[in-house]
């Protein structure tokens, strides 16, 4: 579907109203926070902002992969005000 779209002021901002269908098309809804990228051609993605969750974090990570080199000094870093060992 190619709609045309006209850009608008909104205070210091500019912003583009997207007509329903294009949103039902997209499976957008008014106040989703969506991440935007522009290509090198002058492209424009946008995305769903992504929801972390921290056991797909860990799922994630290599637990054979050693640790970074600064881990190291960080373990051997003395106490300097009051941390509680």
């Amino acid at each position: 579907m190619q709609v045309e779209i006209v850009l608008r002021k909104f205070g210091n901002s500019t912003g583009a109203a997207f007509p329903p269908a294009v949103l039902k098309d997209l499976g957008l809804k008014v106040g989703q926070a969506m991440t935007m990228d522009t290509t090198a051609d002058g492209k424009i993605t946008l995305s769903p902002k992504r929801k972390y969750v921290l056991s797909d974090l860990i799922a994630q990570c290599d637990r054979r992969a050693p640790a970074p080199a600064d881990m190291a000094l960080w373990d051997a870093a003395r106490p300097v005000g009051q941390e509680v060992l």
